[in-house]
């Protein structure tokens, strides 16, 4: 009698702790490696949104900005594997560590979950701008060398490569034909244009749409495979034969720390497979000029095609020897 009371005490318990494991029983917070405002904060906030109604738990968006994106990246990296801290990765997360050898994380410490979107990058001028093409911009360049600003938030950001890519496609020096600004955030960038502190800037579509919509800057060109549809008399840099451009593109993704649990993998494979389907989330995606890239891709392997590719760039442009 009393075994048997044991193995009926042991079954509860057992029961009991797999019902407590549930995953999810609380919020999930998503970190956004980003400061407020910009392209990735956007997308963070319409994934949180978005995925609240099939999670069946809150979505917390923390914004937590700090070394291009790889603090936040760093802290989710070293999380607890359970599911409930996320990251919001952006290009930045295989661009860094491309770039720099001695990253605070590599391109492949992460749980890989999903691809979310394609940004677009849009190079624009302010409305007043007497540039009103890519050649014209590239002929005031080469006037005055290194006379002429471009906001970004790093030299070996993907603000800093739209811009260092184009100049060197148009045979000017990548580093030294137009001078840097930096800026921290979509946000600030695009304010660094609209106050006449910056001459241009190539930076994602989501922090540029509002600004471009109420005429208040130009769009010159866009970063992306095909003509963005808000935008359709805009060409492509690959249409404009600028090769180097033509393959730089930001996008969004959804990480976690290594080592997640096959339930939580299971369990955000059928939340985002519904997320695609979502009205919220595709409109969100259309207001910020974004496309939806959910099953697509193979997340690990475009996250090392995407390093790669910047690993060489870094090493063209001299920054890696």
């Amino acid at each position: 009698m009393k075994r048997a009371f044991s193995l009926v005490a042991a079954t509860l318990l057992v029961t009991c702790s797999a019902y407590a494991q549930d995953y999810p029983s609380d919020s999930v917070t998503l970190v956004v490696p980003y400061g407020p405002g910009g392209a990735s904060d956007l997308a963070g906030r319409a994934l949180a949104e978005s995925a609240r109604e099939f999670l069946g738990q809150p979505v917390t968006v923390v914004n937590q900005s700090g070394a291009g994106g790889m603090s936040g990246a760093r802290d989710v990296s070293q999380s607890e594997p359970d599911g409930y801290t996320l990251l919001l990765a952006r290009v930045g997360m295989a661009l860094s560590p491309a770039v720099n050898a001695n990253s605070s994380v590599d391109w492949d410490e992460y749980t890989f979950l999903s691809a979310l979107e394609a940004t677009p990058m849009i190079l624009a001028v302010a409305d007043d701008s007497p540039y009103k093409n890519v050649e014209e911009l590239l002929e005031g360049i080469e006037s005055n060398l290194g006379g002429m600003s471009y906001a970004a938030s790093g030299a070996t950001a993907i603000d800093g490569f739209t811009v260092q890519t184009l100049l060197s496609d148009a045979g000017l020096d990548p580093l030294s034909a137009a001078t840097l600004v930096p800026f921290r955030g979509g946000g600030a960038l695009a304010t660094a244009l609209l106050g006449g502190h910056v001459d241009f800037l190539a930076i994602a579509a989501g922090s540029l749409m509002p600004h471009i919509e109420s005429g208040d800057m130009r769009p010159l060109m866009v970063y992306s495979p095909e003509r963005m549809a808000a935008l359709p008399d805009v060409p492509t840099a690959e249409e404009l034969g600028y090769e180097l451009a033509g393959q730089v593109v930001g996008w969004s993704a959804l990480y976690g720390p290594p080592d997640l649990p096959e339930d939580v993998i299971t369990t955000w494979d059928t939340v985002l497979e519904q997320v695609a389907e979502s009205d919220s989330w595709l409109s969100r995606a259309e207001d910020r000029g974004s496309i939806s890239t959910i099953g697509s891709v193979d997340m690990a392997t475009y996250a090392q095609e995407q390093y790669e590719f910047y690993h060489e760039l870094a090493k063209e442009f001299g920054y890696l020897q």
